[in-house]
């Protein structure tokens, strides 16, 4: 899991998803929108505005995005220091240009917003906090110094003093607000897709662990019968070489068999050949294939059986696929991870569903946590002792989120809990009391029922490449 959370995409990468473009195309309306402004300030409502000096504010966002056009390539992407650059310069042009029309009595003072949620959604804490500190020292310095907005029979059009400090407040509190409100959905929306990569990559390892097994299986099934044969004849060859002249059929024999090992290995090709064997299996089956790379970590993994009331004694067959494999082995390798000395897998199955529960002798989950398991990058357990059983763990929540995603999407409902208080006096080793994982399936969404389990499988076919 180290391994794939070393490959995801770190913050500082993040600011580079931004193009040049993308940021000069909202100048341009912007620019659009101002002079907009202008043309219909001056016409509509008849005020009298320092063209000039308006223009020649307007005409620094025109020349800005001429000089980006004609420097950088269409697909420039920006880093972080140059997307704060860019955004307190819109926030410099668009102070200017409030301070020609009328400061905090221009209702479109508001759009400073924008460069602070621009912010917010792109750059790390520290630049976006830098830009809402210029955005709300611009916004004050315009609240006391500005040009009053006139008409041309010299009326002031301005608003009461305490409006305008309401205003103000009213946009301090959108700087802190929008900002931290379009951070913290960002930050969860880039966590959840470098969660669902990792997800992702998982199944795709596990997938292709799982065509490496069959293509094992289906070569030793395939080859088994002419590799024995061969074996045997030549073994009698060897014994009846010096006393019978009729070696001859058996030598024939074996080229026979050669060829027909060549003819096998022709047909299974690179991918070799999905062994239907290896689709189904009993519950058990699937559970101890889950659990065997935690098996010999110096704790003791018990495994159990229990059928419902009037469910069949016999284990239920279930599709073995690497979603439920992959969910079930981080589970259970957490599970190895923070127990004391045992950990407990139950195996219970009624005739409407499966259950699997995990169970260790651990301190558990937290309980401020609890209601978060299964969230990407959410720390557990990060107790002292446990920090002590497994050195260097960074306790992100990574896997847990890999196998509830996992198993969900076979089908499968999840629940966390603890089985004591993780809080009180850690239980005797060997006693059940810490953290427990309950998984059920509906028997249809992971069974493929006796008839299925039961039919003929026929000749294994190729997998597709």
């Amino acid at each position: 899991m180290t391994n794939i959370h070393h490959g995801l995409l770190n913050e500082n990468e993040r600011t580079h998803w931004v193009r040049l473009r993308t940021l000069v195309m909202l100048r341009w309306i912007a620019v659009g929108g101002q002079l907009s402004a202008i043309v219909v300030a001056q016409h509509l409502f008849r005020l009298d505005l320092d063209i000039g000096l308006s223009l020649m504010a307007v005409g620094m966002s025109v020349i800005a995005n001429l000089i980006a056009g004609f420097v950088y390539p269409e697909n420039k992407r920006l880093s972080e220091r140059e997307i704060t650059l860019m955004l307190i310069f819109d926030m410099l042009q668009l102070t200017a240009l409030l301070y020609l029309t009328g400061g905090l009595h221009n209702p479109f003072a508001l759009l400073i917003l924008a460069p602070v949620t621009i912010a917010a959604t792109v750059l790390r804490p520290g630049p976006t906090i830098l830009i809402g500190a210029v955005a709300i020292g611009l916004i004050t310095f315009v609240m006391w110094f500005y040009r009053p907005l006139r008409t041309e029979t010299g009326f002031v059009m301005q608003m009461p003093q305490d409006f305008v400090f309401g205003f103000w407040v009213a946009i301090v509190i959108g700087v802190f607000f929008l900002g931290a409100y379009a951070h913290r959905i960002t930050s969860e929306i880039n966590s959840m897709s470098e969660a669902l990569l990792a997800t992702q990559m998982a199944l795709a390892r596990e997938q292709k662990i799982s065509d490496l097994a069959g293509v094992v299986a289906a070569t030793a099934h395939e080859l088994g019968t002419p590799l024995a044969t061969i074996k045997l004849t030549s073994s009698e060859l060897a014994k009846e070489l010096a006393d019978r002249p009729d070696l001859q059929e058996d030598a024939a024999l074996i080229r026979d068999q050669a060829d027909r090992c060549r003819d096998i290995l022709q047909s299974m090709g690179r991918a070799g050949k999905d062994d239907l064997h290896m689709r189904t299996a009993p519950l058990i089956t699937v559970v101890r294939e889950a659990a065997e790379p935690h098996l010999d970590r110096g704790k003791d993994v018990i495994f159990t059986s229990v059928p419902g009331d009037g469910a069949p004694e016999r284990q239920p067959i279930i599709w073995r696929r690497p979603e439920i494999v992959h969910g079930l082995r981080n589970l259970i390798q957490n599970a190895v991870d923070f127990a004391a000395t045992t950990v407990w897998v139950d195996l219970h199955w009624t005739k409407s569903q499966v259950i699997v529960r995990i169970i260790d002798d651990g301190r558990g989950y937290p309980l401020q946590l609890i209601g978060r398991i299964g969230e990407p990058f959410v720390r557990l357990r990060s107790h002292e002792d446990d920090q002590k059983k497994r050195p260097g763990y960074q306790g992100m929540g990574l896997g847990l989120f890999i196998a509830k995603t996992l198993l969900e999407r076979s089908g499968a409902e999840i629940n966390f809990s603890n089985g004591r208080d993780p809080y009180s006096d850690p239980a005797e080793p060997g006693l059940r009391g810490g953290a427990v994982v309950e998984i059920i399936w509906p028997v249809q969404a992971i069974s493929p029922g006796e008839f299925e389990a039961a039919r003929p499988l026929g000749d294994n076919p190729p997998i597709p490449t």
